[in-house]
């Protein structure tokens, strides 16, 4: 063995693997051409007087830290101050090689599980990380007096929505930036409408105030570029005087995979990942990009979704084409879908019991968007419920028919909806009397399964008038990258 030989050993008293471990260690410091440094996590007396010029106390954990350690007992050889080798755990044959010793541990059992070093406990790792870390977090920090309250400082700061949000530590920082493997640096685009850079950092700086966890990162991230690819507008519908915000459906097994709620209750309170996504994004664009309500946001009357309005589609029917394969992404794959709208205008129907039926029903709801005589106005996410969508299903329609018969019922006489029919001002011009005019575009009537099993009623999402220019202001599907 060469002279510059060390061996680095990480124990903790609360671990009976490592006490297991001491008789082995005072071994390694018998060693002749070699040094045994044995670090502790919490107590050291449980090494005993023979291992007193090896021990040395990291209660503080910076060692362990810094040598990524994970799991106690945990031996490392070095040869010239460069890691050789390392034993997790204790298993017998693995400590002979890393040592020379072909005796060593004679009297032990063959294989003992180790402990979790407390380094990797839960918020101990983002504080060390903080602390000790060479990837310190960019964005500026405030420093609050003595006493202060942080969640109160962030309301005198104006950086919530109306509810209390998660102060952004560093070590919440760190620990929602765990949730992607994206550069913090990496710059995610322009939010408006002040157009300021957004990086991944400062996205999990307002993921951590919306309450996200960390896993939710891939979906917010995914959510907020579909928000900014110029065919979604933000620009516009933030600026808007009408009642519109960002609404997030997400679709595939990131969905089931973070416990999003695509069922009961789907579009309302209750579910952590739904709520927090949908904030999230709002919060972007207030904190980052200056979407202040009663300065750039003039929302006449506003909506709640301007909290957050984000939910899973229900995929539990494999006969049902979910909304993101309709729109391009390949089966299987996660994504989200951004759709300007605004609140839920529910929809009540207990007697259709046909395909034809529940579709005129449905149409009759559908005129409603925007104003009964606005046509080619704005687009609409229809929700089935799965008793509305029983019918369809029994009835041998998909997502092509049932889009298609919509459409077909939706067709209006012009000089019903025109200007000044049925003595309302609000219309359709009076050139357009003569035709059949359609209520959206042919891409502007978006479908989605979600609710609970019991109840026959489905709702409808209106959507931003901006939509009337549909090539300029349309929804967005973006890909999730996990």
């Amino acid at each position: 063995m060469r002279a510059s030989t060390t061996f680095v050993a990480v124990v903790k008293d609360d671990c009976e693997t490592c006490h297991l471990v001491v008789p082995v260690l005072r071994e390694i410091t018998g060693m002749a051409d070699a040094r045994l440094t044995a670090y502790w996590q919490d107590d050291g007396a449980f090494l005993g007087p023979g291992l007193a010029g090896a021990s040395a106390d990291d209660r503080e954990l910076e060692q362990s830290f810094r040598l990524g350690i994970e799991t106690v007992p945990t031996l490392i050889r070095r040869e010239d101050g460069h890691e050789t080798g390392r034993a997790v755990g204790w298993n017998r044959d693995e400590w002979r090689a890393l040592t020379g010793l072909p005796a060593l541990g004679g009297g032990l059992p063959v294989h003992r599980p180790g402990c979790g070093s407390r380094s990797v406990e839960p918020g101990v790792q983002e504080a060390l990380a903080v602390r000790f870390g060479t990837a310190p977090i960019r964005a500026r920090r405030i420093e609050l007096g003595a006493g202060a309250d942080p969640v109160e400082a962030c309301y005198e700061r104006g950086w919530t929505d109306g509810l209390p949000v998660v102060p952004p530590t560093p070590e919440r920082i760190l620990a929602m930036l765990g949730g992607t493997c994206r550069d913090p640096a990496e710059a995610v685009g322009s939010i408006p409408p002040g157009m300021a850079p957004c990086t991944v950092e400062k996205v999990a700086i307002n993921a951590v105030m919306a309450g996200c966890r960390p896993e939710y990162m891939p979906v917010v991230l995914a959510a907020l570029e579909a928000a900014l690819d110029p065919g979604f507008t933000l620009h516009g519908l933030t600026c808007s005087t009408c009642f519109s915000s960002p609404v997030i459906i997400v679709n595939g097994p990131i969905a089931r995979r973070i416990g999003m709620n695509a069922g009961l209750n789907a579009l309302g309170q209750g579910n952590r990942a739904n709520a927090t996504i949908g904030r999230a994004v709002n919060l972007i664009v207030r904190n980052v990009g200056g979407g202040r309500p009663g300065e750039i946001d003039r929302a006449t009357l506003g909506s709640p979704g301007k909290y957050t309005f984000c939910f899973a589609e229900d995929e539990t029917d494999e006969g049902w084409e979910p909304l993101a394969v309709a729109r391009g992404v390949p089966p299987g794959r996660s994504a989200v879908t951004a759709f300007a709208g605004d609140g839920i205008q529910g929809v009540t129907d207990q007697k259709a019991r046909t395909p034809g039926e529940l579709t005129r029903s449905l149409a009759m709801a559908l005129r409603a968007v925007g104003h009964p005589k606005l046509c080619e106005w704005a687009p609409a996410v229809l929700v089935l419920s799965p008793e509305h969508y029983a019918i369809y299903r029994d009835g041998g329609w998909g997502r092509t028919r049932i889009t298609a018969e919509l459409h077909r019922s939706l067709l209006r006489p012009g000089s019903e909806v025109v200007a000044g029919a049925d003595g309302v001002a609000e219309g359709m011009p009076p050139s357009r009397a003569r035709e059949s005019i359609p209520k959206f575009h042919p891409e502007a009537l978006l479908l989605v399964r979600a609710g609970g099993v019991a109840g026959l009623f489905s709702a409808i999402l209106s959507g931003w008038p901006g939509g009337r220019l549909f090539s300029e202001s349309h929804p967005i599907t973006r890909e999730v990258t996990e």
